[in-house]
């Protein structure tokens, strides 16, 4: 009896085949990405300059969030949906009242007479232990504040939404709302276990 040979698998393009497999998968997976927070930072000040002025109370909207994510916006709870319209009245100052901003009006071209509150700066503070993503939505929701009353005014000045303006116009508009958000180092606030 003839003793049967095995035959051999041929595995040379074995490793081509697991090369094309990886090459095919990573290209057609998609990569989540971390949203950020696209902002430009002042310059920093020189150190032969005196320190600039303290801020008045009434010209700081103060936003703090606990590790809770919880928001406390001028010493009262706040949910996230109303903090938007609360920036507005406070950059906005419709009606000149003596606990928001200090009103100054201002000629400016194409603009003219307007009321606006240049002194107005949001503060907000965050906890260590606050999640980033409500970080993220209460950045969101400021960020919406000053970008609807931008686009109100251009609007009614311009009829035109704030983005379809030139860059002249947009600065016009910025000078009257510019976006003064301060950010404090995150701490332990408190909310936390």
């Amino acid at each position: 009896m003839a003793k049967r040979e095995t035959p051999e698998v041929n595995a040379g393009s074995l490793a081509d085949i697991a090369f094309l497999l990886l090459i095919f998968f990573l290209m057609t997976t998609t990569m989540d990405t971390d949203s950020g927070l696209g902002r430009m930072l002042p310059p920093p000040i020189p150190t032969d300059e005196p320190p600039p002025p303290p801020i008045r109370e009434r010209n700081v909207f103060e936003v703090l969030i606990n590790a809770n994510n919880q928001l406390l916006v001028e010493g009262s709870p706040m949910s996230l949906r109303e903090l938007k319209d609360a920036a507005k009245e406070f950059i906005e100052n419709p009606m000149n009242l003596e606990t928001l901003p200090e009103v100054v009006v201002v000629e400016l071209p194409e603009i003219g007479t307007i009321a606006t509150t240049p002194k107005a700066v949001i503060s907000l503070q965050n906890d260590r232990g606050t999640q980033y993503q409500t970080y993220l939505s209460v950045q969101n929701e400021l960020q919406r504040a000053y970008t609807e009353l931008r686009d109100e005014l251009s609007r009614k000045t311009f009829n035109k939404a704030y983005t379809e303006l030139d860059t002249d116009r947009q600065r016009l508009i910025r000078e009257v709302y510019p976006q003064k958000i301060s950010e404090a180092e995150p701490r332990n606030v408190g909310g936390g276990s």
